[in-house]
């Protein structure tokens, strides 16, 4: 008997620090499981399957994250009621913002999208422990303004190996970024965060693995004096072999938004 398919778009917000990222894994908490197991609580018998906008990696947050719900049989006719139950039964750190009904020939990952990555620090002190969960602390004291020329050298197309994470042969690493910036974060504020804190703000259509936290590392590493400004240019050329060595910690990297194009 020929079952017919039913197509939704979820916008939801995670915090990512208890989760062990998006993609379902054995033994170990993720966002994805959660959100399947509410889903087959909710929807009883009814089969579905679920597809992300992206994996977000272990502790990585999301302000604006996106899945499409793939239902047989039967159609959800009150999105206001079905948001109200499924946020009833998500655990606190997940919460679905929207949804909206799409055809069959939207595809999440195909479909041409934009992501924008904030990643989230402070520098030269010690904070509250609260702030643990989304703000990477560096002890260290950083060249603030220098990091921010920095950030603007990766706006634009250029040459990304070095900043994905173990690359493979095949991989495609001309990619274009198109705005980075590093600003003082007046977006999350906290009675406990510290008076002064910093955004990374990156945006673009496709970014490789880890390549977000490897930007901000070596961001952090010019800030340190380790690096300068020439080698974030080099580390950009079409045949470069520079390595970035230093990952920044998972815990500062919130997935802002997703945007789709009609």
């Amino acid at each position: 008997m020929f079952n017919k398919k039913y197509y939704y778009l979820f916008k939801i917000q995670y915090l990512g620090y208890r989760f062990h990222g998006w993609q379902k894994q054995p033994n170990v908490k993720t966002v994805q499981l959660m959100i399947e197991r509410t889903l087959k609580f909710i929807l009883e018998e009814q089969k579905f399957r679920i597809l992300a906008a992206g994996r977000t990696d272990a502790k990585v947050s999301a302000n604006e994250g996106a899945f499409e719900l793939f239902l047989n049989d039967a159609p959800i006719n009150d999105f206001d009621a079905f948001l109200t139950l499924f946020n009833h039964n998500l655990p606190q750190d997940i919460r679905a913002l929207s949804m909206r009904e799409v055809d069959d020939k939207f595809n999440i990952i195909q479909s041409s999208k934009t992501k924008e990555y904030l990643y989230l620090f402070t520098e030269g002190q010690k904070n509250h422990p609260f702030c643990a969960a989304m703000v990477t602390t560096i002890l260290d004291p950083l060249d603030i303004e220098l990091m921010k020329q920095g950030a603007a050298l990766f706006q634009g197309k250029h040459n990304f190996k070095s900043y994905c994470y173990k690359p493979s042969d095949k991989g495609i690493f001309m990619r274009e970024i198109d705005s980075c910036e590093l600003v003082e974060n007046t977006i999350f504020t906290a009675n406990f965060f510290p008076e002064k804190s910093y955004i990374l703000r990156v945006k673009g259509k496709g970014f490789g693995r880890n390549q977000i936290r490897l930007m901000m590392g070596a961001l952090i590493n010019l800030g340190r004096g380790d690096v300068s400004l020439d080698f974030i240019k080099e580390s950009l050329l079409p045949e470069n072999n520079r390595v970035i060595e230093y990952i920044a910690p998972a815990s500062g990297l919130i997935l802002n938004k997703v945007e789709f194009e009609e």
